[in-house]
């Protein structure tokens, strides 16, 4: 932690801020995906810790604000709530705990402007963005650009107020991850100059502070436009602190350092983040004297990797959800199917993926059927699937578990967590093998002979590894890779794509395919820019989880490219080893990986399985 130097002023008197951030509907200590408790996640538990540090501001006569930095409304079960109902569950839980802003991430524009407005309509306090803005008067936009709140110190009661300017801002890529429900209706400024300007708007409305809702992380490349523009933002003169969000780190650390209070308080509720702002009021009215910022976590992992809880939940917060959360359960309860085995993605990055075929399958055959009577119904059909819960920053305990046997409706909620839509794209052979290669530079390049060096990259997301059912390919990670994550060439020279066919036969880099894939990655997400810029073909709007509900109903299941095993495999490199990380529930899987003679895996102090896998 870092502290402005306090000397030479006066006692100081404190406004604490406490922060919240990409709760993506984890309300709860309960994972609506194994209908199981959880205790390192949900606000009924950062509730607790919201309690605490209210008391101790109390007893430091220090005033308090509540924010949340966005992406709360996209996430587990608990939020797909009937249009009729009165309240939404987060409205309420924002209220139960009396909420002073909310900041709007990315996905919470999942699901339109439309649902946006409806949710919003109850919320408890003002809920801001700051650089959206609607095209034209036909959009109404559900949320204020800024918002200026007042706090009195009870430690200074002659003083006046502490007048606290508050402002939120989002990726501009929000446009293009959410294009179908957004192009032509907002644009997005880009978030520094947007923040720039509201700032220094608030500054002229005689704010005291300026408190920055950021729904951006920390990234490499901090031009304008960029995705994570944390560290430049902190730069701006005129915000005085910051809440980070959107890359679910956890900020401050050691590592990271800031000039100004910057807190990024996790996911899922793992965390609250603590700003305590030291002020001193004079004659040129409130100044900032000094600061300090801590992360205050719900649960801790002993040497065993075993997640225990610091706190209970709040028993306000979870009776106030009690009816939602049982509804819930209900509804997740109800059959949809049946599997013949095992559906997880515990091993998805280095052996077959049962669970992705089963997705890829759901896919295609949503999408064939309206191919039917136009001209591409003729050219070859592939699907592109890729993992939604991976670990990796979301923790050991983030991956798709299903078990063989009867499946409901919280399964198919577990095969594919996000709300995205069935898109269609027209490729040539040699577009789709610059999209394999994208996908392949999640992996890190690994030197023949070598044994320590870990399979996967982790500043590439693993929901952006693409893999592309009805292929069969080698991805040989001794190459380096041929795209930057950006999207741009790293290098010309490298394939990482080895020995791709269809068919049978070696790819034509001029014959023509049909690629069912989700609307996320047609908009631009991950950056793939040869899907982005390939034809679509018009659909009828389809969410994912809706075809897949319609595959494992459907008697018997369509089987239209016949996917039982993965599609991939990585190229033997005799003599190495890679490190992979996975999550400790895998043990009861790992006789899938008898033919490999692993050694015995190993448990990490962050609680993640370390295995050693031979190329």
């Amino acid at each position: 932690m870092t502290e402005r130097d306090l000397s030479n002023s006066s006692q100081p008197v404190s406004l604490r801020v406490l922060a919240t951030t990409d709760l993506h509907m984890n309300l709860l200590g309960h994972d609506y995906y194994c209908d199981r408790t959880n205790p390192g996640i949900g606000l009924s538990r950062t509730a607790s810790l919201i309690s605490q540090a209210r008391s101790e501001a109390v007893s430091m006569g220090a005033a308090t604000l509540l924010l949340d930095n966005g992406d709360g409304l996209q996430g587990t079960p608990l939020g797909e709530q009937p249009d009729a109902a009165p309240q939404h569950p987060l409205m309420r839980a924002f209220q139960v705990l009396d909420y002073d802003a909310i900041g709007l991430g990315n996905h919470d524009f999942n699901y339109g402007i439309e649902a946006l407005s409806r949710t919003l309509q109850t919320a408890p306090c003002p809920v801001i963005c700051s650089n959206m803005t609607a095209v034209d008067d036909t959009t109404q936009l559900p949320f204020v650009s800024s918002a200026i709140l007042e706090r009195n110190i009870p430690d200074a009661p002659k003083a006046p107020p502490i007048k606290i300017g508050l402002l939120s801002v989002l990726p501009v890529q929000t446009l293009r991850w959410d294009a179908h429900l957004l192009e032509g209706r907002v644009q997005i400024a880009d978030m520094v100059q947007a923040a720039r300007q509201t700032a220094t708007t608030l500054r002229a409305a005689g704010c005291d502070l300026v408190i920055a809702l950021a729904h951006t992380g920390l990234g490499h490349n901090t031009g304008p436009g960029c995705e994570n523009a944390l560290r430049p933002l902190a730069l701006v003169d005129e915000i005085d602190a910051l809440v980070g969000g959107h890359t679910h780190l956890l900020l401050p650390d050691p590592d990271t350092v800031f000039t100004k209070p910057v807190v990024m308080p996790g996911a899922f509720g793992s965390h609250l983040g603590v700003i305590d702002l030291q002020m001193r009021h004079g004659p040129d009215g409130w100044q900032l004297a000094g600061w300090d910022c801590a992360l205050r976590a719900i649960a801790q992992r002993d040497s065993g990797g075993r997640l225990t809880p610091l706190v209970d939940e709040d028993p306000v917060l979870t009776t106030a959800l009690a009816k939602d959360h049982i509804a819930t359960r209900a509804r997740m309860d109800q059959p949809v199917g049946h599997s013949p085995q095992a559906l997880h993605s515990y091993f998805t990055f280095f052996a077959p993926d049962q669970a992705l075929a089963l997705v890829a399958n759901a896919q295609a055959a949503a999408l064939r059927p309206l191919l039917s009577d136009r001209a591409e119904a003729d050219l070859p059909l592939l699907s592109a699937v890729s993992p939604n819960k991976y670990g990796a920053r979301s923790g050991p305990d983030y991956y798709t578990d299903v078990a063989a046997g009867p499946l409901c409706r919280r399964h198919v909620a577990d095969l594919h967590v996000f709300p995205n839509e069935l898109r269609a794209v027209v490729l040539s052979g040699a577009q789709v093998l610059d999209w394999l290669e994208m996908s392949a530079g999640l992996f890190n390049q690994v030197s023949p002979g070598t044994s320590d060096t870990a399979l996967v990259n982790p500043d590439r997301a693993g929901h952006h590894f693409d893999v592309l059912h009805g292929l069969d390919y080698q991805i040989d990670v001794s190459a380096p890779p041929r795209f930057h994550a950006s999207g741009q060439l790293a290098d010309i020279q490298s394939h990482r794509i080895r020995n791709a066919t269809w068919n049978g036969q070696p790819l034509d880099k001029t014959q023509q395919f049909v690629v069912a894939v989700n609307s996320y990655r047609v908009g631009g997400g991950g950056n793939f820019n040869m899907v982005q810029q390939a034809r679509q073909i018009s659909l009828p709007r389809r969410p994912i989880q809706l075809a897949i509900y319609d595959y494992l109903n459907s008697t018997p299941p369509a089987e239209p490219l016949a996917i039982t095993t993965s599609p991939w495999q990585l190229a033997s490199l005799p003599g190495t080893e890679v490190l992979a990380f996975t999550g400790p529930a895998a043990r009861s899987h790992l006789s899938e990986l008898d033919h490999l003679n692993l050694p015995p895996a190993e448990p990490t102090a962050d609680g993640f399985l370390r295995l050693r896998l031979p190329l």
